[in-house]
């Protein structure tokens, strides 16, 4: 994938969803099921087609203010990336 554009919009792909109940951590799929530790939650859950790219991001340097700001915007451009790939996430 190529650079991944900070005003794209990610949500979940087709078929994907969070498990109900009161643990939300684990998501859903048709080929199976990722179980994600807490900030790839937090990544994830931002997700919702409207926060583009780079607004998750700032929300994620409040959220981890004492994470490098690089740092924080590598691993979500890198994250979606991957999620991309596998089908998980789509851009709007």
């Amino acid at each position: 994938m190529s650079e991944l554009a900070g005003t794209s919009r990610p949500c979940l792909a087709a078929g994907c969803r969070w498990t109900s109940g009161v643990e939300r951590k684990t998501l859903v799929f048709p080929e199976g099921a990722l179980r994600l530790r807490e900030t790839a939650y937090a990544i994830l859950d931002r997700c919702d087609g409207q926060r583009t790219v780079d607004e998750i991001i700032e929300q994620l340097r409040i959220t981890y203010s004492a994470a490098d700001p690089v740092t924080i915007k590598h691993d979500v451009i890198k994250f979606l990336g991957e999620l991309h790939q596998k089908r998980l996430v789509d851009f709007r």
